[in-house]
């Protein structure tokens, strides 16, 4: 298996085993992060989330889409040192549009199905991270770069 094929497959299953990230936003001048659900596509070029509109990462996405978001799989453990991964997905953020809603609110619901009247109320959004790459981190400090053509 090359390199990057197993980079993907070790994201990917990763992203199946986790249910929260955190996304960073950029606010006017510092970054703001919050603790999102989410769900990613098999080709791993989008994740998606779901906000409130009346929210502040909603309003950062509104003036600069560019975001980052860590997932990892940590237990608050020593053996976290050497044996956690932590993937930065970089990419930017967007509403996702009326003809791809459909699928991807199924793919986000089926990945959680206990917040389906949240993403269903009127004042949710569900958006898109559009990937342009993944900075993968394990053993402490050993660091892979998986880049989205």
């Amino acid at each position: 298996m090359p390199a990057s094929a197993d980079l993907f497959a070790r994201i990917s299953g990763l992203f199946d085993s986790q249910l929260e990230g955190v996304l960073a936003t950029w606010q006017t001048d510092q970054p703001y992060t919050s603790l999102m659900a989410f769900a990613h596509t098999q080709d791993l070029r989008q994740l998606v989330f779901a906000t409130l509109r009346a929210t502040q990462k909603h309003t950062d996405l509104a003036r600069n889409a560019s975001v980052a978001m860590l997932i990892d799989n940590r237990r608050n453990d020593a053996a976290d040192y050497q044996h956690a991964i932590a993937i930065s997905v970089f990419g930017r953020a967007h509403e996702i549009d009326a003809a791809a809603l459909p699928a991807l609110q199924a793919l986000y619901l089926q990945k959680h199905p206990k917040l389906k009247d949240f993403v269903e109320s009127p004042a949710c959004v569900l958006l898109k991270i559009a990937v342009s790459s993944y900075r993968v981190v394990s053993e402490f400090q050993a660091v892979e770069v998986l880049t989205i053509a």
